[in-house]
């Protein structure tokens, strides 16, 4: 009974997003457990079997990172974001591109349903500026200027989309993309229905020190007057959100990836279990 129950909740929320476009950021934990990624491919596959469109976009920032270190490259984060020399957006792309988008398509492909990798090169898919930490120059990091919406729109209509966070600039220079920022960028641009980013914390947390605080819900406005205060990885999370959810994407969320089943969890439940940031206050029965 109890999973006859289950699925019943979810019952109204299939509905609602069937033919929904839900865009992923995929990252954390859930990119590095061998269980976690099998159970993340499950769920994406699910989502594609019940009609939705999902989209993911990815990281790979603790994988590159040991690469780096195994190397000897210096490793240096300014507000969230890896400072990024030519060699260092190299190694990214080769990462990035090269294992680790491959292992995803790899994984969803195994659990039924057909993916293409694809990175902000392929089919000029973004084009990308010099963004800056601050006033603080940080290199080859890119801020997306321009996506190309026919691009993802071709290819989601049968596959589902795995996206790398690199990309070029107007001049073919290679940058490299914060995923929080690529996948916030990607969800404005086709005004998905949701965008939701897995990490390794419960979501939101009012005192990142303290797991108990987590904030359930949020609109842009609180968000945005509560930005500042914000350090770390988390910074360019929430950036994302906002830009997201004021570029008209109904609600963004942040969640644990780290939980088994969590992008199930976060749609398909009346709870929810991370954080969800919207536009406007939400009345009843919304997650």
């Amino acid at each position: 009974m109890r999973d006859v129950g289950t699925l019943l909740e979810a019952l109204p929320y299939i509905r609602e997003f069937h033919g929904r476009t839900v865009v992923i950021k995929y990252g954390g934990a859930a990119m590095i457990d061998p269980k976690l990624k099998d159970e993340f491919s499950r769920d994406v596959v699910l989502l594609k079997y019940v009609g939705m469109n999902p989209i993911v976009v990815h990281g790979g920032g603790p994988e590159i990172t040991r690469y780096m270190e195994r190397l000897g490259m210096k490793v240096e984060f300014v507000e969230g974001l890896r400072v990024s020399d030519e060699a260092t957006v190299e190694l990214a792309k080769m990462v990035l591109v090269g294992k680790q988008n491959k292992d995803i398509v790899l994984g969803l492909n195994r659990f039924g349903q057909p993916a293409v990798g694809m990175c902000g090169d392929d089919g000029a898919l973004f084009t990308v500026k010099k963004q800056l930490a601050g006033e603080r120059d940080i290199g080859f990091v890119g801020d997306i200027e321009r996506i190309d919406v026919d691009v993802l729109l071709h290819v989601a209509q049968d596959y589902i989309p795995v996206i790398a966070s690199v990309g070029a600039d107007a001049d073919g220079a290679s940058y490299n993309v914060n995923a929080d920022t690529a996948a916030g960028a990607v969800a404005e641009a086709l005004r998905a229905h949701k965008a939701i980013f897995l990490t390794d914390v419960e979501g939101w947390l009012a005192d990142p020190d303290d797991h108990s605080s987590l904030i359930r819900q949020s609109t842009a406005a609180d968000l945005r007057a509560r930005l500042e205060a914000v350090s770390g990885g988390m910074r360019p999370k929430l950036e994302a959100c906002l830009r997201a959810v004021e570029g008209g994407v109904d609600s963004a969320h942040i969640i644990d990836g780290r939980q088994p089943h969590s992008l199930l969890l976060e749609l398909f439940t009346d709870r929810g279990i991370g954080t969800k940031i919207s536009l406007w206050p939400l009345t009843g029965g919304e997650t």
